[in-house]
């Protein structure tokens, strides 16, 4: 489709200077993620997970943040997922948060690893109950013959779950501890502010720097 080439908009929200920056790169997170929920960009919490499996091929996809503090990112998934799969072969991933709205990116890259069963068990009380539910009847990712199938597993379980719904085994809390983090902000002209928060070697320091757009 050529007309694709002629898509495009100027990027005017605002600017990114390096004296805007927290020392910290947890801290500067904070502070977009406050500043997106309160100009109610829609799921401000929503991230891409990119994971490459045991063979080199990348894969991408959306899900929650759910949990972050000064010991990493976390998200649930079902283990026996394609990312779960990738995860288990390489737990080298990156995190991305897209907000239009504020013509904004945070990228987060870093190592994964599962979070405590105690967690995981947690969270997964907190849900609602239709959410446990879709967790106990989908083995995430694999194939199945139909929609009607599915729907019809997921009515066998809620009857049969009168009182608590089982977790299962695979259903898992992942947690990403950063290595380096990117904050990027739209700027005109393609002329965009960028900057990388480094963890240097064996020290809780953050070297920051401006990138070129």
């Amino acid at each position: 489709m050529e007309q694709t080439r002629d898509i495009r908009r100027e990027y005017t929200f605002t600017q990114l200077r390096r004296a805007d920056l927290a020392a910290r790169p947890l801290q500067q997170f904070e502070v977009w993620l406050q500043q997106a929920l309160a100009g109610a960009v829609e799921d401000a919490t929503a991230m891409t997970v990119a994971t490459v499996d045991g063979a080199g091929q990348p894969s991408a996809r959306i899900v929650l943040l759910k949990e972050f503090d000064q010991h990493g990112f976390v998200w649930f998934s079902d283990a026996r997922s394609e990312k779960g799969q990738a995860l288990a072969a390489n737990p080298k991933a990156e995190l991305l948060f897209y907000w239009r709205e504020m013509e904004r990116q945070i990228r987060i890259r870093g190592t994964v690893s599962r979070i405590s069963e105690a967690q995981t068990e947690a969270y997964f009380r907190s849900r609602p109950r239709a959410s446990q539910l879709a967790a106990a009847t989908s083995v995430q990712s694999q194939p199945i013959e139909s929609r009607a199938q599915l729907e019809a597993r997921f009515s066998a379980l809620e009857q049969s779950s009168k009182d608590q719904v089982t977790r299962p085994d695979a259903w898992r809390g992942f947690c990403l501890v950063p290595e380096a983090y990117e904050f990027w902000q739209g700027r005109e002209s393609r002329l965009h502010d960028r900057f990388r928060y480094r963890q240097m070697l064996d020290s809780d320091t953050w070297l920051i720097e401006r990138l070129q757009p």
